[in-house]
């Protein structure tokens, strides 16, 4: 018997269909509205007929777009993740799942390639979602950026597998925050310091962050790995924190995981 499921969302009383939420998923994948259309085997104005619905919905825009392409705003990303989210919970058969963030997402998918175990699969999220997935049991093993969200996941057994530095570039007293990373780290640092600064903006988008000329803490290795520099303006070490991996209990997926992800961090 082949039993599947299809969800729905309602966003402020308003029902989203799995169409047009395949149509916001596939724009969110691709960075290209045509690209999302092309995938999805539709024309560009059936797919902006599908995201002008979202977007009445939810009472604001949910995609950006630039001379570089579509992305999702805010808006955009919380019901991008809870449509994920919820395909994941309506899966009769779940493979062995991993969470990480954008800033361990290189270092996870390097530990992959040498953790030689087909079914697995990697959800991109942020830390406050991969700890829901994993009480939710929809996730087996979440990297942990930042440490003050481990108050939220005691339930679960935990190993420290790095320390991370973050970098402040300072552009003035006003802050665009990262979605991503030890930010509450970062901002505890600047109240502790005494410094007067304004939030004016969150994104998800690195590309908007570096380029919103405001002030903005970052994770250190994010720039590494990505070969972007920039000359911090207190010493990363200020900022330096730890990773975490947690999980149910130590398998023998999961100790060869943390084996291939330690591996990689030294």
């Amino acid at each position: 018997m082949d039993i599947s499921a299809e969800i729905s969302l309602e966003v402020n009383g308003t029902l989203v269909t799995a169409r047009q939420l395949e149509a916001l998923l596939a724009v969110q994948d691709t960075g290209s509205q045509s690209a999302a259309a092309k995938r999805l085997g539709i024309s560009a104005p059936v797919l902006n007929k599908y995201i002008s619905a979202i977007s009445a919905a939810a009472g604001a825009d949910v995609l950006k777009t630039t001379p570089a392409g579509s992305r999702l705003t805010l808006e955009g990303e919380e019901i991008a993740s809870a449509a994920r989210f919820m395909s994941l919970r309506c899966e009769t058969n779940r493979q062995f799942t991993i969470c990480c963030s954008p800033v361990t997402e290189d270092l996870v998918l390097s530990a992959m390639s040498s953790f030689k175990t087909p079914v697995s699969r990697v959800v991109i999220s942020d830390d406050e979602n991969s700890i829901r997935m994993m009480k939710e049991n929809r996730a087996d093993f979440a990297i942990i950026d930042d440490p003050l969200y481990l108050f939220d996941a005691e339930e679960f057994e935990m190993q420290e597998i790095s320390y991370m530095g973050m970098v402040l570039v300072d552009n003035g007293p006003t802050f665009m925050r990262y979605r991503y990373g030890a930010q509450r780290v970062a901002y505890m640092f600047m109240e502790s310091s005494g410094r007067e600064y304004s939030v004016d903006g969150e994104t998800a988008s690195l590309q908007e962050l570096l380029g919103s000329g405001k002030s903005f803490f970052i994770d250190e290795i994010l720039l590494t790995r990505k070969n972007i520099r920039y000359k911090s303006a207190v010493d990363p070490k200020l900022l330096r924190h730890a990773v975490t991996a947690i999980y149910r209990k130590e398998t023998r997926s999961v100790s060869r995981l943390l084996k291939a992800i330690r591996a990689k961090t030294l």
